[in-house]
């Protein structure tokens, strides 16, 4: 495939005079044309045009869609892996098994619009001869919002980008989406977009479904959560830039749902009866955790909770000897790497921390650090608890349980948030849960919050900062609730009624 560097706005290739260079690890870099507010004004424009008919499909032809999306992303999976990983560095392993995950998750779409359980149908019957007041015929269901807007993702070049989680549950739901693809594998989101517009043609959806523009200035994104044919945002990236687009969508004359994952640091706790029985088993998993893909996972373990004691210490050892053992690894761009080595240092510098393990980093690398600090250094230093994107740890060791609770407590919203705990430890996991569940959108026991199944039951979501709405989850099935809204229909004739409700 030659690339083109083009945006797809409704089913055409068109370019800009402005381009920006891809910055890919290996092989030539691609003149990528530069988005422009007008350009997202016409890709807006065609969604909304799209919308009545798309929304009006029915489930088995949106799920027909999706599957058909699967298979053009399978057709090109070989494309796909070699610009992916010259783009991002990634091994081709990981972009063969993201790309998996990719069309898993449209099929388990498809799968979950053709049960209709999604749509929650409520019927309240007419009680005409009620008394005083009669009851009128009432029936609900959950209806598509309007047009989409997705941004890409850096660190998932394709299961939270062109055609991810955000952009199939929203097209489940019957949302035409305008995707900003990612400046970080441009070559990776246009061809991943031109298999959505080969599944658009062969399945006859509205040309408008899909777009995707590329970006190249924070001058796209600003336009495309503005504009006012947009009526909710899907994204997943950095709480600076997350939180930027958020109060954009707020100051809206016409407000709407930013639906943004915006990181989080993930602590584990780690508590006596595990570490005193499996230090070094635990101490191995949680370094293989964090050094996975460069750190560059929004779930990265990044804080560590521990009691004082020998055991914490035969931990922290083993960890350090297991760190020492990753090599260094490429990031997915220089300004990530850039990023990672200034919050490292931020984080080295701070009071009271230590350096249990310190690394040189440069040009496009990271390899690990691991600090250590107190429970009280820890609850003062507001600073400590800012996520650093990559391969990055701090334990924090407090005196006892009591103080391990007040630690809790002290955490702002997660995605994740785990207990290792062996039986006797019950007792203090039933303490902490409570303070967990408040912080967290997915708890785990003994286990790694790496890796994010996609399933009915998963959340992927969690108070502010984690997200910007804890009631949401990006991935498994109940994505698709935040681009629904409910409509009560009173009274309507059968042949007024949505196809579903009839």
């Amino acid at each position: 495939m030659t690339f083109h560097g083009k945006h797809l706005i409704a089913g055409a290739w068109v370019g800009s005079d402005d381009t920006f260079s891809s910055t890919p690890v290996a092989g030539t870099p691609i003149a990528v044309s530069k988005g422009t507010p007008a350009q997202v004004d016409a890709a807006a424009q065609a969604a909304e045009a799209a919308f009545p008919a798309y929304a009006a499909t029915t489930r088995e032809t949106r799920a027909t869609f999706l599957e058909a999306i699967a298979d053009e992303i399978e057709a090109r999976g070989d494309t796909i892996t070699e610009i992916g990983t010259a783009e991002t560095g990634l091994p081709a392993g990981r972009l063969e098994g993201e790309r998996g995950r990719t069309t898993g998750q449209l099929r388990l779409f498809a799968a979950h619009i053709r049960d209709g359980a999604y749509l929650d149908r409520r019927h309240d019957e007419a009680l005409p001869d009620r008394a005083p007041l009669p009851r009128p015929d009432l029936r609900m269901m959950q209806r598509p919002t309007g047009p989409v807007a997705v941004f890409g993702a850096s660190n998932f070049p394709l299961a939270f980008s062109t055609a991810g989680g955000d952009t199939a549950s929203a097209l489940a739901a019957g949302c035409p989406v305008v995707v900003k693809g990612h400046e970080a594998h441009p070559g990776t989101a246009e061809v991943v977009a031109e298999a959505i517009h080969a599944a658009i043609e062969a399945t006859g959806m509205p040309a408008g479904t899909f777009s995707m523009i590329h970006g190249g200035s924070h001058e796209v994104g600003g336009a495309l959560v503005r504009h006012p044919l947009i009526k909710a945002v899907g994204f997943t990236g950095s709480l600076r830039g997350g939180k930027a687009l958020f109060d954009l969508c707020a100051q809206r004359p016409e407000p709407i749902p930013f639906f943004g994952e915006l990181g989080s640091i993930n602590p584990m706790f780690f508590l006596p009866a595990a570490t005193a029985s499996r230090a070094e088993e635990m101490a191995k998993g949680w370094a293989g955790s964090l050094t996975m893909g460069a750190g560059q996972f929004c779930t990265n373990p990044g804080a560590l909770v521990l009691i004082e004691g020998p055991e914490t210490e035969a931990f922290l050892a083993a960890a350090k000897a297991a760190l020492e053992e990753t090599a260094p690894q490429t990031m997915l761009t220089e300004g990530i790497a850039d990023a990672y080595r200034t919050g490292a240092e931020t984080l080295s510098s701070q009071s009271g921390v230590q350096e249990v393990m310190t690394s040189t980093c440069d040009l496009r690398n990271a390899a690990p650090y691991l600090l250590r600090t107190t429970g009280a250094e820890w609850m003062e230093n507001e600073t400590l608890g800012h996520e650093v994107f990559g391969p990055l740890g701090i334990a924090i060791v407090v005196h006892d349980a009591d103080e391990m609770l007040a630690v809790a407590k002290s955490f702002a919203g997660q995605l994740t948030a785990t207990l290792m705990m062996g039986e006797d430890d019950t007792p203090l996991a039933q303490r902490l849960l409570p303070v967990l569940e408040r912080m967290a959108g997915r708890v785990l026991a003994n286990g790694f919050p790496t890796g994010v199944e996609v399933c009915d039951a998963m959340v992927h979501g969690g108070p502010y900062p984690a997200s910007t709405n804890f009631g949401a989850t990006s991935v498994g099935t109940m994505a698709i609730r935040r681009f629904l809204r409910p409509v009560c229909y009173q009274n309507l004739p059968e042949a007024l009624l949505p196809r579903d409700l009839q």
